[in-house]
């Protein structure tokens, strides 16, 4: 068995520093949001700024989502379909498809999808900026780099990415719905039928909920990289491609998460009683 001392000092060094390199960026990231947070309260979002980061994230990105969830629908349901033949519930298919798309893949695909786009996209654009020292001097001439370049790129992936995904859902059970009518003959009343009656009111919102945090998480990771990108046109591109895989493994962490604490809230009890004061 080896002992401690044969261990290269150098190894302990480099896992040390790793250690301390990881826990300042997790660091800098919190210290980041909390400025945003505080910079968005603090004075009026840019609005112009805003809404063109808006249209970006809403308009630019839904030809990729559309192709995205129209042929997730498709498939899944042809393999869905293709299973329950072998115990005789092919019908309802529509079931199992329009939870699968409601409750993960729907939230999921649209997210990773935005992420990869218009995560990316803010690495780069702003990675640009700040190895051309505009970023230092937007803060040369007075006005924060935060309130000014962060704020409005969160603002609209926080919003941006639930539209997307209701999009996305719809969407994906269409495509659903067609495989299931020219495929294996299955009425689309039949399956529209067996989609509102099996998806319910939480179950769509469990969904949708957590495209919000999606998007901030989005939004917040590809201007925390772009700010720290460094070293000329190669740190850009290393940036961008750290935004894209921070951005998506982030999704896919936080989904089980925000899933497990969506299971344990009480969500169709308060969905009854507002409903309640509605009527």
């Amino acid at each position: 068995m080896a002992e401690a001392d044969d261990v290269p000092p150098g190894i302990l060094t480099r896992i040390g520093d790793r250690l301390l390199r990881s826990f300042g960026r997790v660091g800098d990231f919190v210290l980041l949001s909390l400025e945003t947070v505080r910079a968005g309260f603090r004075r009026r979002p840019p609005g112009l700024e805003t809404l063109r980061q808006l249209e970006e994230v809403a308009i630019r990105s839904a030809p990729l989502v559309i192709v995205t969830a129209t042929f997730t629908g498709m498939v899944l349901a042809l393999q869905t379909a293709f299973a329950l033949s072998r115990f005789g519930a092919k019908p309802y298919v529509g079931s199992i498809v329009g939870l699968a798309l409601v409750r993960e893949l729907g939230p999921v695909l649209a997210a990773l999808m935005v992420g990869g786009r218009v995560g990316a996209g803010y690495a780069s654009e702003i990675g640009s900026m700040k190895v051309t020292e505009q970023v230092d001097a937007i803060r040369a001439m007075g006005a924060d780099p935060i309130h000014k370049l962060v704020v409005p790129r969160v603002i609209a992936t926080t919003i941006g990415l639930p539209g997307l995904t209701v999009f996305a859902i719809l969407l994906g059970i269409v495509g659903g719905g067609i495989i299931a009518d020219v495929q294996y003959d299955i009425s689309n009343q039949f399956y529209a039928q067996t989609v509102t009656n099996t998806v319910r009111i939480d179950d769509f919102l469990s969904g949708v909920l957590k495209t919000f945090v999606f998007g901030w998480g989005i939004g917040m990771v590809g201007c925390w990289v772009g700010l720290r990108a460094d070293g000329g046109t190669a740190g850009v591109g290393r940036a961008t491609t750290e935004a894209v895989v921070i951005s998506s493994i982030g999704v896919l962490v936080s989904d089980f998460f925000l899933t497990k604490a969506l299971m344990l809230l009480p969500t169709e009890a308060w969905i009854q009683q507002l409903l309640g004061w509605l009527s």
